[in-house]
């Protein structure tokens, strides 16, 4: 029996699709309310889902342990409002929690909106053993107490789902936007640190959050820190590393190039370690290492072809070795997973132009520049036109 635990507040624009992913996988339904005063309550019932309440303990860790105690399965999925369960991983996960031995099976989460990283593995769905617990100030799990019940029981072991199986849409910038998510994590990742200087994950994900915000200069000695308390085969340390070599990238990218190279050694799979394969691939390009660059994406675009950046770049690869074919089929793939990117609109239209194709590459560049004045980047999209004009006319038109 299978039971599906959630932890809610005021979530009723997104709580119905995401217990809609669960129907027919999840046995039980428990949807556990902090307080809301919208419709979520009334959603989740009309859904078939168990409502609990209890009073918000500040921290999820505590609730997630709280909810815990509601469940009556023998398997536990934990999913957030903002997330949704693939069902192409559903025969996958039946498979894997089937197998006897089996405690944690991690879940490949693909991040809505996220161009470089948008893969992360996460342990949501494992069986309900008492030793397992919920634990960290943020981005809570169970990690911690699974590597402790494993000394004692080493009879289990940890599987991991290769099919995606969680879409979370929750850090897109428009959704963020007004929001106090990111200064309430990064107090709480601090605070963490004040406690455990040096600690790989607290290092790494205020790493991340700080370079995200452009503090290079306050990421790089503390990444440093996360790496030299972090051992040589955890995604942490590939985390920590990816972070870095983003961070030296401007200053030092010979420097960044080895730190991607180390992060890929780590035996991660190919769609978690996407992040550190790309970028490395765009410096090699940097470089002028143009065959190891396209190698490299190549693999990326093989192993996650859902991802419309590795097929981008490897158009433009392409188009830098001369092989005109190649790259307009790589922005073809790219556009039909990102049709509103105004640079690979751009791109395509001159790999176009190259080629001799004339209306193609007007209609494409007539297409980017509509795409610039549309996402508020009309500067952008005058400059492209005076630019283009002189080469291909674009008699006016706009395409919608």
């Amino acid at each position: 029996m299978l039971s599906l635990s959630m932890i809610v507040r005021d979530e009723e624009a997104r709580l119905g699709e995401c217990l809609r992913s669960v129907q027919g996988f999840a046995d039980e339904l428990v949807v556990v309310d902090t307080g809301s005063s919208d419709a979520t309550v009334a959603i989740a019932e009309a859904a078939g889902a168990r409502v609990e309440r209890i009073t918000w303990p500040g921290d999820f860790a505590p609730a997630r342990n709280q909810a815990m105690e509601f469940l009556n399965g023998d398997w536990v999925l934990v999913l957030d409002a903002d997330e949704q369960l693939r069902p192409e991983a559903i025969p996958a996960l039946k498979a894997l929690m089937a197998q006897p031995d089996v405690l944690v099976i991690n879940l490949l989460r693909y991040e809505v909106g996220a161009a470089i990283a948008p893969y992360s593995s996460v342990s949501r769905l494992f069986r309900r053993h008492p030793s397992i617990q919920w634990s960290r100030p943020y981005h809570s799990m169970i990690d911690d107490s699974v590597r402790a019940l494993l000394e004692t029981e080493p009879q289990w072991r940890i599987a991991d789902c290769s099919e995606p199986a969680i879409l979370h849409d929750g850090y897109r910038p428009e959704l963020l936007e007004g929001s106090d998510k990111a200064d309430r994590l990064r107090q709480a990742m601090e605070d963490d640190l004040r406690d455990r200087p040096g600690d790989p994950y607290a290092s790494a994900k205020l790493g991340g959050l700080l370079i995200s915000e452009g503090k290079t200069d306050d990421a790089i000695p503390l990444l440093q820190a996360g790496l030299q308390h972090c051992d040589g085969g955890s995604a942490e340390r590939y985390e920590l590393l990816l972070h870095l070599g983003l961070a030296l990238t401007p200053s030092d990218p010979a420097q960044a190039v080895r730190c991607y190279r180390q992060a890929l050694e780590i035996p991660l799979d190919t769609r978690v370690s996407l992040g550190a394969r790309l970028n490395l691939a765009a410096r090699l390009m940097e470089q002028g290492d143009l065959e190891e660059a396209i190698s490299l994406t190549q693999t990326a675009a093989q192993r996650a072809p859902e991802v419309a950046l590795a097929w981008y770049n490897l158009g433009l690869m392409q188009r830098r070795r001369g092989d005109l074919a190649a790259a307009l089929e790589a922005y073809g793939r790219a556009l039909g997973l990102d049709p509103n990117n105004a640079a690979c609109h751009q791109n395509n239209a001159v790999a176009q132009l190259l080629g001799g194709n004339i209306d193609a590459a007007r209609s494409s560049f007539i297409r980017a520049i509509s795409l610039l004045q549309a996402q508020g980047q009309s500067d952008a999209a005058d400059a492209l036109r005076e630019k283009v004009q002189g080469v291909v006319k674009l008699n006016g038109e706009a395409v919608a």
